[in-house]
């Protein structure tokens, strides 16, 4: 059974890989053909809730780590 994973890239989106649903606030699924989705935290996508690489362009910033404790 495949597993799901997701990555935080720093100054980027979300990396999806293996099985997922991604729906919509009305219950709509999204086609999802690739073994790996990037999901938008920039907010400056034109392919929302897809990564379009504006954060690239945008000044976005971020660099979040999981706590050690």
């Amino acid at each position: 059974m495949s597993e799901t994973k997701i990555r935080i890239r720093d100054n980027g989106p979300f990396l999806v890989e293996g099985p997922v649903t991604l729906e919509d606030s009305e219950g709509n699924s999204y086609t999802i053909d690739k073994p790996t989705i990037a999901l938008c935290r920039c907010g400056h996508s034109d392919n929302k809730p897809f990564c379009d690489g504006k954060h690239k362009h945008c000044g976005f910033t971020s660099e979040e780590r999981a706590n050690k404790a």
